[in-house]
């Protein structure tokens, strides 16, 4: 199976050791993203803002492979504070019109850099 790692400058470039995707036969799994622009500077505002940025971070990864967000067929969102999650449900929702992804939605007690919303996603080649 072949396995290549994937980056853009159109995202925040990874804070550790690890890539911001790795394709992987017919598979891509992109890396947590959090609310950093692409200049990897904190986006503030609401929860909702938040996750706007964090799915604009992973649309610029998925772009790299040429692949968009209607190849997303799994997501995991992290949250800081479950309270949150009407507000990030919504604007998750704006980019998932139709046939959203399977997903899990877990409560953490912290994420990097501070900040209250982290997603990941598994997309598949040629869907979408």
């Amino acid at each position: 199976m072949s396995r290549t790692t994937l980056s853009t400058a159109d995202a925040p470039s990874a804070i550790g050791p690890y890539s911001q995707a790795v394709r992987a036969g017919g598979m891509v799994f992109c890396s947590g993203q959090i609310p950093l622009n692409a200049q990897g500077e904190l986006v503030e505002g609401s929860i909702a803002d938040q996750t706007r940025q964090v799915l604009r971070n992973l649309e610029a990864v998925l772009k790299s492979a040429d692949l968009t967000l209607a190849s997303v067929v799994k997501t995991t969102c992290f949250l800081t504070n479950l309270g949150d999650f009407k507000e990030m449900n919504a604007a998750y929702a704006e980019f998932f019109p139709e046939n959203p992804p399977a997903r899990a939605t877990v409560e953490v007690s912290a994420l990097p850099a501070g900040v209250a919303v982290e997603i990941d996603c598994i997309a598949v080649v040629g869907e979408g």
